[in-house]
């Protein structure tokens, strides 16, 4: 870490509406990737209605789950 860059503090920035960039969605379908503003409206009511989940960590065979 650069120590110059440590003490400092960090800068805000706002933007307004006008300067700001969308920002496009990128899903998985079909083994290939594609943004989801390409879908048509029974596609975006799908991804809509996708269920997320948080991965928890994996068992990786040299210690027990609760030695992580």
């Amino acid at each position: 870490m650069c120590p110059e860059i440590v003490n400092e503090s960090p800068i805000e920035v706002e933007l307004s509406d006008d300067e700001r960039q969308p920002c496009e969605v990128w899903t998985r379908v079909m083994g290939y990737h594609r943004p989801t503003s390409s879908f048509n409206i029974g596609k975006q009511g799908e991804h809509l209605e996708r269920k997320h989940f948080i991965e928890t960590k994996s068992f990786d065979g040299d210690r027990s789950p609760s030695d992580h």
